[in-house]
């Protein structure tokens, strides 16, 4: 097997210091959930209890345990208000939406923000990529849903950030490897360590499958580094490095209902393919995507007593090549951009901020002051899918331009506690500046400028009822703009500069509960209404222009419930109740549709056991989902809703220094067939995207501390 250079690089650093180094440091005890400390919402660090926010954090344990780790999804699953869906499509990545938001991407997040160590995993666009998430290294997870992800700036329905490990203690080494149903397997080697004031992580592995649903296969590499230093006291520097490389991974499509019924992993046949017995149109143009994607970003962190700096810088480059299912009559017209993207985008930012603490009226008065810059530019090129008789293939340009997206959003927050009451604030001014050069003028000039801008101001007290119960409120304004994939395509063919950003006004009102030590439940009942919604106008053959509805409500209940017992007994239950619909109709689109991709109810139900010497775990898992439609309309087949049964062991020994795990996984265990995930608005209906009927997966991992 091929090596990446990224991984090779960072495999030969791992078996270097592996050469220099010398019984495991325990595990930290995993804390209650209520009881994390959090930085997502306030940015001055307090427990989930004492958020004025739909906050949760998901610990290593869970991320890790049991799972292959490489898809986000395996952990989010347990999240309320959040649907995560893995496509079985390695070209689109994960498919995530909170409280509604961002259901309509087609590929990638759009909606929800993701942060990786405090480096934005999303674009100045507010597009996201969670394959570039490293899950072998996380610590925690925390998901921000409603009115305080507002301070974040360009989105709508949340913030995702990712926190991993710092290096401590001895020297180790690790290896796993899992494999499972469909040809996937997952190779994994890290190595982690404290040398003096120098922390270091470095992981590298590789992900391969043959797929779920016909022409699905892919391989995914990716390394990772980070370095924790302090080089003067009260300072810490963090630099983190990682990348991501996925070559030829295949898409296999979505399908049409009759399709779907006849054969869940088929393919759509292509009517056009004039070879007997037809070809899929997957297989016809074969439809892959290429990505190479590397950043580095520094974090410099400074205490002045209560007083904090904070400066974060960041860069990276990202290149994608990816081969569509354009029929021939599709690509005739002459604003036709073709049916290969190929782009090399650079991209850059920082983010400054600082944290003043005082006393203000027999309170404490915590201010943050900051502003975030990010840029990314792209080297843009379309070509024909085809040449001659030949689809598939890098033909003719069609397409070339420059893209520049640009963000500088300075902001403020501040938090008083005084006595049993936190109350919260802030305010962000968003800039948001697309760019558009056309080189290629035979179908046009399509060169232009754009700029939005929106004050999103936040607003949150927390009143304190008893040391076991909290009550809150919260209230903001958010705002979302189009993405420059949104952009590119209008109905007309051109460049979409009439499309507009999406307003929304959000309330949130909770109840934070801990009913004894080991008993917590978290409620929460929140609003969300939008003007100027960004919606699909039509998709097809990997192609999507988007419009601006008219004004959607959403409204929902949100409930967590985390236990502990007695013989090693715990459960997890995550429900959501969601009504999301069009307020106004737009269109032939009538008034009360439902929002496209968002379930009207979705639970999460885990019961979990382990011995008292943690050797030994099991656990049952219950994931369940209302219908779901694609068009926004409701007039064609919706996805019907599912319930599915997960299962797991665990077992762990320790020998001298070495550290052995083992795991089974069984997942939907009564072998239901269901669809996982829809594309919205697909013009020719094939919105389905089946999700795998019974499937195993094993693992096992080796770890040394010298």
């Amino acid at each position: 097997m091929q090596q990446n250079p990224v991984c090779r690089n960072v495999l030969a650093a791992l078996v270097a210091m592996a050469g220099s180094t010398t019984a495991f440091a325990e595990e930290p005890a995993a804390l209650p959930m209520a009881d994390v400390v959090v930085v997502s919402a306030t940015r001055v660090g307090h427990t989930v209890f004492d958020m004025p926010a739909s906050i949760d954090v998901i610990d290593a344990s869970r991320i890790q345990q049991s799972q292959p780790r490489v898809n986000a999804s395996e952990a989010l699953a347990a999240v309320p208000g959040l649907v995560a869906q893995n496509r079985q499509n390695y070209a689109q990545d994960l498919q995530i939406s909170s409280r509604g938001f961002g259901a309509r991407s087609t590929f990638g997040v759009r909606g929800v923000r993701l942060i990786a160590d405090g480096i934005p995993a999303s674009m100045p666009d507010g597009q996201g990529q969670a394959a570039t998430f490293n899950l072998d290294m996380a610590e925690r997870i925390e998901v921000l849903r409603g009115p305080f992800s507002a301070i974040y700036g360009n989105h709508s329905g949340g913030v995702i950030q990712m926190f991993t490990r710092d290096g401590d203690g001895a020297p180790t080494v690790e290896t796993s490897f899992s494999a499972g149903s469909y040809g996937s397997r997952k190779a994994d080697v890290n190595a982690q360590g404290k040398q003096g004031a120098v922390g270091y992580v470095l992981d590298a592995s590789r992900f391969e499958t043959d797929g779920y649903r016909a022409h699905s296969a892919a391989t995914r590499d990716q390394a990772f580094a980070k370095l924790t230093l302090a080089p003067v006291d009260n300072a810490k520097l963090t630099i983190v490095a990682n990348g991501l490389r996925q070559k030829d991974t295949q898409d296999p499509l979505g399908v049409s209902w009759a399709t779907y019924q006849r054969d869940p992993r088929a393919g759509e046949t292509d009517a056009s393919d004039t070879q007997t017995p037809k070809r899929t149109l997957a297989d016809r143009y074969d439809t892959r995507k290429s990505i190479d994607h590397q950043q580095i970003g520094a974090n410099w962190e400074q205490q002045f007593g209560d007083d904090r700096l904070r400066v974060m810088t960041y860069g990276g480059n990202r290149q994608v090549i990816q081969y569509q299912s354009f029929s021939r009559a599709f690509q005739a017209p002459a604003t036709h951009s073709g049916g290969v993207i190929d782009f090399d985008r650079d991209f850059y930012g920082a983010d400054v901020s600082w944290t003043h603490v005082s006393a203000l009226a027999g309170g404490k008065l915590s201010t943050t002051f900051g502003v975030e810059y990010g840029r990314s530019n792209d080297d843009r090129k379309g070509y024909e899918n085809y040449i001659g008789t030949q689809f598939g293939v890098k033909g003719a340009l069609r397409r070339d331009e420059q893209d520049v997206v640009s963000n500088l959003d300075p902001y403020l927050q501040a938090e008083w506690q005084t006595g049993a009451w936190m109350l919260s604030a802030g305010v962000r001014r968003s800039n948001v500046k697309v760019a558009v050069d056309d080189r290629y003028l035979s179908n046009g000039n399509d060169s232009g400028n754009l700029e939005y801008s929106h004050t999103t101001p936040v607003l949150g007290v927390l009143y304190r009822v008893t040391p076991m119960v909290n009550v809150y409120a919260s209230a903001a304004r958010g705002f979302e703009t189009p993405t420059l994939n949104e952009l590119f395509y209008s109905s007309t063919g051109g460049f979409n500069f009439g499309l507009k950003p999406a307003r929304s006004t959000h309330l949130e009102t909770g109840v934070k509960t801990k009913l004894d030590d080991r008993t917590s439940l978290n409620t929460a009942i929140f609003q969300a209404r939008t003007t100027d919604e960004v919606v699909v106008d039509s998709s097809g053959g990997g192609r999507t222009s988007y419009r601006n509805a008219s004004k959607t409500l959403r409204r929902g209940l949100e409930v967590s419930l985390d236990s502990s017992w007695q013989y090693g007994l715990s459960t997890r239950v995550a429900l959501t109740a969601l009504r999301a619909t069009y307020d106004q109709a737009f269109g032939a689109v009538p008034e009360g549709s439902r929002l496209p991709g968002v379930p009207k109810a979705n639970a999460y139900a885990e019961l979990a056991w382990k011995d008292s010497a943690d050797r030994f775990g099991a656990a049952l898992e219950g994931i369940a989902t209302g219908k779901i439609y694609a068009d926004d309309a409701n007039a064609d087949q919706a996805a019907p809703g599912y319930g599915i049964v997960n299962a797991r062991v665990s077992a762990n020994q320790q020998w001298n220094g070495w550290r052995f795990k083992q795991f089974a996984r069984l997942n939907n265990l009564l072998d239901k067939n269901y669809v996982g995930s829809v594309i919205v608005g697909d013009t020719n209906k094939r919105y389905y995207e089946a999700a795998p009927q019974r499937n195993w997966l094993l693992g096992v991992s080796a770890a040394y501390q010298f």
